[in-house]
């Protein structure tokens, strides 16, 4: 079997991940069992929720141990299958880790979409980014014709994505990011009716004259805070994530009850993973809309596996303005 280099972690990051967090080294791939394929991974994802595995604290999912593979989305190439439902050759989406080969569960694994173009689709717009922004304003958000929907870190891969599907519901978008370049591709790139930078702009005063009927939290901390003051009665606020407690060695509160009274408003956090019966429904009509040119995107592309850190570390600054990718390898067929 081949040998592979793989990105495992060794240490915890205190606050905020740091090189040194990170390790290097190379095994040899396990043959893959029954029901088990072999992939050679040709793009690995980097995403907020690796932040949350890295901490050793009870959560949604098993924290990962020191010398574990970084996990984390990835496309790639059949290379063996021991299940009818892969061939080699084909190309597939899965938990691939941040490594040169994984073998994986063929359960756990889908194909990628025959014709989507770029293939890389399938790790956002048309993949897990697609599908988080998807079902969090549609069915935990259900926004109606009129609206406001405010989405905080508006300019990361899922909050791109909301802002346009919030447009074709129908509702008025109000993105929320870091500085201007990325309040700028709000408007006038991903179709925000306007965008505050809560880097140079009073959160709270910008928001004056707003009635939020959806919130899409993607940050938590005092944006939200912020937001919160402007609720419409009947708001319904979707806690998706919360990039900004996430490297925060004492988080602050940002859950505050009583305005859920004040305001009769729902808030519901939600994992993409919950709507798994449902990701074919998400990507038909995902694929249909960046096909039409409804839905549009960026990538933001680093090379090589050992660069896999450094594009993790940069995402989590907001380095990026498209969805953070790391491409390892070309197809071999």
């Amino acid at each position: 079997m081949p040998m592979s280099r793989r990105v495992t972690l060794a240490a915890r990051p205190v606050g905020f991940p740091q090189n040194s967090d990170f390790a290097l080294d190379e095994a040899e791939v396990e043959a893959p069992g029954p029901g088990e394929v072999l992939v050679d991974v040709l793009w690995t994802s980097v995403d907020p929720y690796q932040r949350g595995r890295m901490n050793e604290a009870r959560s949604y999912a098993a924290p990962l141990q020191i010398g574990d593979v970084i996990t984390a989305l990835g496309i790639g190439e059949v290379v063996e299958s021991n299940d009818s439902r892969f061939s080699p050759g084909e190309l597939v989406v899965g938990q691939l880790g941040w490594q040169e080969y994984a073998v994986a569960r063929a359960g756990t694994l889908r194909p990628v979409p025959s014709g989507l173009d770029p293939p890389t689709l399938a790790l956002h717009a048309v993949g897990m980014t697609g599908f988080t922004a998807y079902f969090g304003l549609l069915d935990v958000g259900r926004p109606r014709p009129g609206d406001t929907v405010v989405v905080s870190a508006a300019a990361g891969a899922v909050g791109q994505i909301v802002g346009q599907l919030a447009k074709l519901a129908g509702c008025r978008a109000v993105g929320i990011a870091g500085g201007p370049e990325k309040t700028r591709d709000l408007t006038e790139v991903y179709g925000y009716d306007s965008a505050i930078d809560y880097k140079s702009d009073d959160v709270t005063a910008a928001l004056d004259g707003e009635h939020v009927d959806v919130y899409f939290d993607n940050c938590g901390g005092a944006i939200s805070q912020a937001v919160y003051r402007r609720l419409n009665l009947g708001a319904r606020i979707v806690v998706c994530g919360q990039i900004a407690q996430y490297n925060a060695e004492r988080p602050e509160p940002t859950f505050q009850p009583g305005l859920l009274i004040v305001f009769r408003a729902r808030m519901e956090g939600f994992l993409v993973s919950d709507y798994a019966s449902r990701f074919d429904e998400a990507a038909r009509r995902l694929a249909h809309w960046v096909a039409n040119g409804d839905l549009r995107w960026r990538e933001d592309v680093t090379d090589g596996l050992a660069n896999a850190p450094r594009a993790f570390i940069g995402m989590l600054n907001g380095e990026n303005r498209g969805k953070a990718l790391v491409k390892i390898a070309e197809r071999a067929t």
